[in-house]
C-alpha cells in the first residue's frame, strides 16, 4: 500500500465495473479510504472485499446518482462512517450512441439524467466537505475529479447527444475549477478516448456493430490506464492542479 493519499477519504461512482472499479482499487492503493458507490450491491461486495485483502479499507454505498436523494445520502454516509472526504470521483455515465433522426428519446433522458444531473447532485453534495478537508485535512488540498470522454471534445456523426453531456462537464468543470480553485480544490478533467469496459454493452445492435468496425484495428485502452490518470492527478502536490488529461490509445487517430 502507497501512503500518498493516506489519512484521506475519496469516494469514487460508477464503481462496479470498468474505470471506476480501477479508481477504487488505485486510490486505496495509495492509502485512501475508499467510498465505492453504484446500483450493482453484490460488484461492490466484492470490491470491498478485493480492497480489504489488500489491507485497505473501503465503505459500500448502493446509490442511484440521478435521485438527488440518493446522491446527497451517499456523501453523508461517506463522511458520517469514515470521517471526511477529500477526493470525489464523478465516474458513474452511461454512453448511448446513434444517429438523432429517429432516435429513442429515452436514451437521451437517460444520459443527461446520469452523465450530467448525476454528477451535478455529487457535486453538489460533496463540495462542502471538499472545501473543509481542504482548509483543515492532512493534505490541504481537495480534489473533484470528473470523468468525461473525447467526445467531450470532438463531435462525431451519430454521437450528438453523448457529445453533449460531455461537453457539458467539460463546461461545469471549467466554471467550478474557478470558483473554488484558490481555496485549494482542484478539479480535473479526464477525458477517456477508447477503453475496454461494459460501457458499450448498453447501445444497440447495430450501433455495437458500427463502433466494433471503427475501432476495429485499435489496441483499447484498458480501465486500469484511465484510473492511473485519475490517480497521477490526484497525488500531485497541492500546488499543482492538472485540469484536464485526455488520455487515448496510441493507434485512435480523433
Amino acid at each position: 500500500m502507497g501512503t500518498a493519499l493516506g489519512g484521506t477519504v475519496a469516494l469514487v461512482t460508477g464503481a462496479s465495473s470498468g474505470i471506476g472499479e480501477a479508481t477504487a482499487l488505485a486510490l486505496a492503493a495509495e492509502g485512501a479510504a475508499v467510498a465505492v458507490a453504484a446500483r450493482r450491491r453484490d460488484r461492490l461486495e466484492e470490491l470491498a472485499r478485493r480492497i480489504g485483502a489488500a489491507g485497505g479499507s473501503a465503505l459500500v454505498l448502493e446509490t442511484d446518482v440521478t435521485d438527488e436523494a440518493q446522491a446527497a445520502e451517499m456523501v453523508r454516509r461517506t463522511v458520517g462512517e469514515l470521517g471526511r472526504l477529500d477526493t470525489l470521483v464523478n465516474n458513474a455515465g452511461v454512453m448511448l450512441l446513434g444517429p438523432v433522426l429517429g432516435a429513442p428519446t429515452e436514451e437521451w433522458r437517460r444520459m443527461v439524467h446520469l452523465n450530467v444531473l448525476g454528477l451535478l447532485y455529487c457535486t453538489h453534495a460533496a463540495l462542502p466537505h471538499l472545501l473543509e478537508a481542504a482548509a483543515g485535512g492532512p493534505r490541504q488540498v481537495a480534489d473533484v475529479v470528473n470523468v468525461s470522454s473525447v467526445a467531450g471534445r470532438v463531435a462525431r456523426l451519430g454521437s450528438g447527444v453523448y457529445n453533449a453531456t460531455k461537453w457539458g462537464v467539460v463546461a461545469f468543470s471549467e466554471s467550478l475549477r474557478q470558483e473554488v480553485t484558490e481555496r485549494h480544490v482542484r478539479v480535473t478533467i479526464v477525458e477517456p478516448g477508447a477503453v475496454v469496459t461494459e460501457l458499450a454493452t448498453h447501445l444497440r445492435p447495430e450501433i455495437l456493430e458500427q463502433q466494433a468496425r471503427n475501432f476495429g484495428g485499435v489496441e483499447m485502452l484498458e480501465s486500469e490506464d484511465v484510473a492511473g490518470a485519475v490517480a497521477y492527478a490526484v497525488t500531485r502536490p497541492r500546488r499543482v492542479s492538472l485540469n484536464e488529461i485526455l488520455v487515448r490509445p496510441t493507434e485512435q487517430v480523433r
